[in-house]
């Protein structure tokens, strides 16, 4: 159980975040980005609970949040620290439920003819923030990957998750604009000529 007995730790006053094993690393380091973007996601889908939303999206969503700080929890905690039991990690059952999340939304809107700006109600446009900070906490996740190396391997199944919910985040934008009636299309060159 999480016990916050108080916000200030001051451990970070030197430009570094410390990992469920002890170890600490700088707070630019990629996998330290890739926590906060994934931080700011689950912020993004928070505003969206705010918004009017189909009653499906509205009972998913909490669930969604909560694997988001089980990702983050994941990412901090190597997976050879000798508590590594004890974190809940990503796992495959993860991923199968966004999927089924993103087949049950798709169902139940028609197909593109033309890639859709971001916007339409206030709950879709705040979805499509949602999705592009998921895609930058995925590639930041690459990076960290990349610069950990082996010595220090990541759960690749957070990779996978950030992939099916940009996906998800997507579908529920349009379900979020009258199952893709009220899509905004983009026109290629529309306004080339002035």
């Amino acid at each position: 159980m999480v016990r916050l007995d108080r916000l200030t730790t001051r451990t970070g006053d030197d430009g570094t975040t410390g990992r469920s094993d002890g170890s600490r690393l700088p707070k630019d380091h990629a996998l330290m980005q890739a926590i906060g973007s994934i931080d700011e996601a689950n912020s993004v889908l928070g505003c969206v609970r705010c918004e009017v939303i189909p009653t499906d999206l509205a009972e998913a969503l909490p669930t969604v949040q909560n694997d988001l700080f089980d990702l983050g929890s994941d990412l901090a905690s190597p997976m050879d620290w000798a508590y590594s039991d004890r974190v809940p990690r990503i796992t495959a059952a993860h991923i199968d439920r966004l999927e089924t999340l993103v087949e049950s939304s798709v169902a139940r809107i028609p197909p593109l003819t033309s890639f859709v700006l971001p916007g339409g109600t206030r709950a879709a446009a705040q979805l499509h923030v949602a999705r592009t900070v998921v895609r930058r906490a995925e590639r930041e996740v690459v990076t960290a990957i990349r610069d950990l190396g082996e010595a220090k391997p990541l759960n690749r199944e957070c990779l996978r998750y950030l992939n099916r919910l940009s996906d998800l985040c997507f579908a529920w934008s349009r379900r979020c604009n009258d199952d893709g009636k009220a899509d905004l299309a983009w026109v290629p060159g529309k306004h080339r000529n002035g």
